[in-house]
């Protein structure tokens, strides 16, 4: 638990969802693909991860959920380690391309494997199946042969999938990757809606500044700032030293 003070100035406790100690993994000897990572993220947040292609930001997804083995360090979900390889329905991650995540005869199968693999009943899978169609809004499309469907229908479906399984917190990497403006929008109004703790890795700044609360900045495996997504994104210097540029809403506010 964490003590913050809230707008009364009276001290309130909140929940440690992530909490990562000194992390580092290495793909080879030669360099560090993290390196020294310390981050606590708070149950509820949205947070941004931004960084220049190979800054890190799939590999820390792929560890925090144990998918990596760290080199040294520790990752915490809700205080409890996580061990590479082993399952942790408390967090779920959608993958940039939907295509890697849907695999099935049907959406509805697509939807139905998570919770399959949990071990649930037939009727607790049918309602959990129901329940993740809803909240994305794609219901109509649960008879439907995944590889048939759009970009966005697909987008849509991936998060579905991790959604029927109910984790707490969920990892999205690159979610508006080749989705059209319309299915962006809806894709933004859904996360803005979303209860769960979101981290959320984007090349579009302009998504992470109207989703996210906090953003961090990664480049070659190393946190190089964390804080507000204002702030941290209309600092010219810092975005362009870390290979970014700022976004073209914040160009005309500093």
């Amino acid at each position: 638990m964490k003590e913050l003070t809230n707008k009364t100035g009276l001290f309130k406790l909140q929940t440690v969802a992530i909490s990562i100690d000194n992390l580092c993994f290495k793909y080879n000897q030669e360099s560090s693909t993290l390196t020294d990572i310390n981050l606590q993220i708070l149950a509820g947040e949205r947070i941004g991860l931004i960084g220049a292609n190979g800054a890190g930001k799939t590999t820390l997804f792929l560890t925090i959920c144990g998918l990596l083995q760290s080199s040294y360090g520790t990752v915490r979900l809700f205080n409890k380690l996580v061990n590479s390889g082993d399952f942790y329905p408390e967090i779920g991650l959608v993958f940039q391309n939907p295509d890697d995540q849907l695999f099935c005869p049907t959406v509805k199968d697509d939807i139905a494997f998570g919770p399959e693999n949990m071990g649930l009943s037939p009727v607790e899978v049918a309602e959990r199946v129901d329940m993740a169609l809803s909240l994305t809004g794609v219901s109509h499309l649960k008879e439907r042969i995944p590889h048939q469907l759009s970009g966005g229908e697909k987008c849509m479906v991936a998060i579905a999938s991790v959604l029927a399984m109910q984790p707490q917190i969920m990892l999205y990497d690159e979610p508006s990757a080749n989705l059209d403006l319309k299915a962006r929008r809806r894709l933004i109004r859904f996360l803005q809606a979303s209860p769960e703790t979101i981290i959320l890795s984007a090349h579009d700044l302009e998504l992470v500044l109207e989703v996210c609360d906090r953003v961090i900045l990664l480049n070659q495996g190393r946190v190089m700032a964390d804080g507000n997504p204002q702030d941290i994104m209309s600092d010219r210097v810092l975005m362009e030293s870390n290979n970014l540029e700022v976004p073209h809403s914040l160009t005309h506010k500093h």
